[in-house]
C-alpha cells in the first residue's frame, strides 16, 4: 500500500506505506491548467509534497513530467508539463535517485540534530535541503571545537546500522513521550525514533536503517543570528561532494605543481609572491608617474593629462601628486576604458561638486566625491573630454 493521507493538521505517510515504493497506479480526480503548468490531483499518491524543509519528489505520471508537488489545503497537487484525462488511470514513477538522496540526508539530519539536542540542549530552528547540501540552524552556539566530535558521533551511529522506528502513538502515549518538535501537536502525530540518537515528530521520508545513509560530512559551521548554522552532506550527496572536491584539488595541485596535501602552503606562497610583485610594480608606477609629473605644466589654471592602463586607485594617487605640485590649479587625470574614460578631478575650487555634475551631464558621466576630489567614468571620446574641460575651467 502506498500514498499519503491527511490526519489532523499534519500530512503523514502511513507507517504501513513504503517510502521505498518507486512506482504506483492512481486515478486522476482533477486536472487544471495553472501558472506552473498543469495541476493534477490523484485519488492516491506516492509523491512526497514539499514540506518540513524537505523538497518534493519529482518523476512522471504517465507521459507527463512531475516538476513539483505541493500540499494545497486538503489536496496534494502535482504540477506537471502536460494535461491528464480526468478519470483515467496513470502510472506514477518516482525519481528514485532524488528520493533516496533526500531520505538519506533527512534521516541523517535527525541523527545530527538529536545528538546536538542531547549534548547541548539546543533546538533545531531551521532546516533546508538544497540540491548540493543541507543547512541546519540551531537555537544557540555549538562550540566550534566540538564540531569534529559531533561528526564522528553521527558517523558512528551510521555504522551501527540502527533500526529506525516509525509510529503513531495514541494521545495518552504521546503526552508522556519526550520528542523534538518545532510546534505543539495534537491528534495523530507521526514519530520517528532513532534509538540512542533522536525522537522527533516528522512527516518526511526516511531510510529503514541508519547504515543506508553511508556517510556524513560537515562542510561548514558558523555563528548565525545568536545560534549556529551548520552545512553538511550525507549519503550519495556526500559521495558526489567528495568526487568534485577530489577533481578540483587535482586541478589546483597540477597548477601549483604541489602534492594535494601541500596545495594550501603552495597557494600561500603564491599569494605572498604576488604581493611582493605588486609592491614592486606599484613602486615602478610611482616612479613613472613622478617622471610624467615633472614634465607637466599648468595652463590657465588647469592640468589635464591622459595616461593608459591606470587603475582608479592609481588615478587618484596621480591626481593627489599633481595637486601637491600645482596647488593653485585644477587637475584632471584620465585613463581609457572600453567606451570612455575613468577620471579623477582634484581642485580647491569650492564649486567642484557643481562643476562635476555639469561635466557628468555633458560627458555621459557618473561619479562624485568630496574634500576637493571627485572620481568616476565618462562615456565619450577623448576629444569630447578635452573640449568640455577647456570650456568649463576657462570660465
Amino acid at each position: 500500500e502506498i500514498g499519503v493521507r491527511l490526519v489532523g493538521s499534519e500530512m503523514c505517510i502511513r507507517d504501513s506505506r513504503d517510502p521505498y515504493a518507486r512506482e504506483f497506479s492512481a486515478t486522476v480526480t482533477s486536472c487544471r491548467e495553472g501558472k506552473k503548468g498543469f495541476e493534477v490531483v490523484l485519488d492516491d499518491t506516492a509523491f512526497y509534497p514539499e514540506g518540513g524543509g524537505q523538497p518534493s519528489d519529482e518523476g512522471t505520471l504517465g507521459e507527463a513530467k512531475v516538476i513539483f508537488v505541493k500540499r494545497v489545503g486538503p489536496e496534494i497537487v502535482h504540477y506537471i508539463d502536460k494535461p491528464l484525462e480526468v478519470g483515467s488511470t496513470v502510472i506514477g514513477k518516482i525519481d528514485w535517485e532524488r528520493r533516496f538522496d533526500n531520505m538519506q540526508n533527512h534521516t541523517c539530519e535527525h541523527i545530527f540534530s538529536g545528538l546536538v539536542h542531547q549534548k547541548y540542549k539546543l533546538e533545531n530552528v531551521g532546516f533546508h535541503m538544497d540540491p548540493d547540501d543541507i543547512t541546519v540552524d540551531f537555537s544557540g552556539e555549538i562550540p566550534m571545537e566540538s564540531i569534529p566530535e559531533l561528526e564522528q558521533l553521527v558517523n558512528q551511529a551510521i555504522t551501527q546500522d540502527i533500526d529506525i522506528k516509525i509510529e503513531f502513538p495514541t494521545e495518552e502515549v504521546l503526552e508522556a513521550m519526550e520528542y523534538r518538535s518545532k510546534k505543539e501537536l495534537h491528534g495523530v502525530v507521526r514519530i520517528v525514533t532513532i534509538p540512542g540518537c533522536d525522537r522527533c515528530a516528522c512527516c518526511g521520508t526516511h531510510v529503514r536503517r541508519s547504515g543506508e545513509i553511508g556517510m556524513f560530512k560537515i562542510l561548514d559551521a558558523s555563528k548565525h543570528r545568536g545560534g549556529t548554522r551548520v552545512r553538511f552532506v550525507a549519503g550519495e550527496r556526500a559521495r558526489r561532494d567528495y568526487g568534485w572536491r577530489v577533481k578540483e584539488i587535482a586541478k589546483v595541485s597540477a597548477l601549483f605543481s604541489a602534492k594535494p596535501h601541500e596545495i594550501a602552503k603552495a597557494a600561500a606562497n603564491f599569494i605572498e609572491e604576488g604581493k611582493a610583485k605588486d609592491q614592486k610594480s606599484a613602486q615602478r608606477t610611482e616612479r613613472y608617474l613622478q617622471f610624467v609629473a615633472s614634465g607637466l605644466v599648468s595652463r590657465n589654471g588647469l592640468v589635464k593629462v591622459f595616461e593608459e592602463d591606470l587603475s582608479p586607485f592609481e588615478l587618484k594617487r596621480f591626481a593627489g601628486m599633481l595637486k601637491e605640485k600645482f596647488s593653485e590649479s585644477s587637475i584632471g587625470v584620465f585613463s581609457s576604458i572600453e567606451g570612455g574614460f575613468n577620471y579623477v578631478i582634484a581642485s580647491s575650487d569650492p564649486e567642484l561638486p557643481k562643476i562635476s555634475k555639469s561635466l557628468n551631464a555633458k560627458l555621459n558621466g557618473r561619479g562624485g566625491g568630496r574634500d576637493g576630489m571627485v572620481q568616476g567614468t565618462y562615456r565619450v571620446d577623448k576629444k569630447a573630454v578635452e573640449e568640455a574641460f577647456d570650456e568649463i575651467f576657462s570660465k
